[in-house]
């Protein structure tokens, strides 16, 4: 939780509006394993495998803390290392540029470093054309390590993306100077 959202289990009553912020291409081309076009049949399928820990333990719906409304999805995923996680986040096109997606990477931030006392660091890739996912990661303290390719579910491709590392030294030096809510 933040001050503007709420991180919860996506649900039933996401369905709807996962499916209509997922189903565009200005999305699905930035993330790794999202379809294009996205149906709503992707969006229950997705709710169920959530439910079910398919997708992993940690996926959450961001929503708005004063309306319940949904505007996309986050999530922590281990790596090849145990002291290595990595996060991803998407949001819905209409909600870009409010400072949501940062609101949202803070509040996993903390609670991975709060809750996981085995996780020294945390991973983040980005598309190399990705501006805004950039300036997320960059904003939360998070260091340049490298580029590489990723695959794209919606491209059928791989694509060249940059990879960040956050640690968690710098995360707690970065709550000492109040730089980070």
């Amino acid at each position: 939780m933040s001050e503007r959202l709420v991180l919860r289990a996506p649900h039933e009553e996401d369905i709807d509006a996962l499916a209509h912020l997922a189903n565009n291409a200005n999305v699905a081309t930035m993330v790794s394993r999202m379809p294009h076009p996205y149906t709503t049949n992707d969006a229950a399928d997705f709710v169920r495998r959530t439910k079910l820990g398919e997708i992993g333990k940690c996926v959450y719906a961001i929503t708005k803390a004063n309306n319940g409304a949904f505007l996309g999805c986050c999530g922590v995923e281990p790596t090849g290392d145990p002291n290595t996680v990595e996060i991803g986040y998407w949001l819905g096109e209409p909600h870009w540029n409010q400072g949501y997606t940062t609101e949202a990477a803070h509040a996993l931030i903390d609670m991975v470093f709060r809750t996981r006392e085995n996780v020294a660091q945390i991973d983040a890739r980005c598309r190399v054309t990705n501006v805004a996912s950039r300036r997320v990661v960059q904003k939360c303290g998070f260091q340049f390590q490298g580029s590489g390719l990723a695959a794209s579910l919606a491209l059928g491709s791989t694509v060249p993306v940059e990879w960040y590392r956050l640690d968690r030294k710098t995360w707690i030096s970065l709550r000492s100077w109040g730089g980070m809510r």
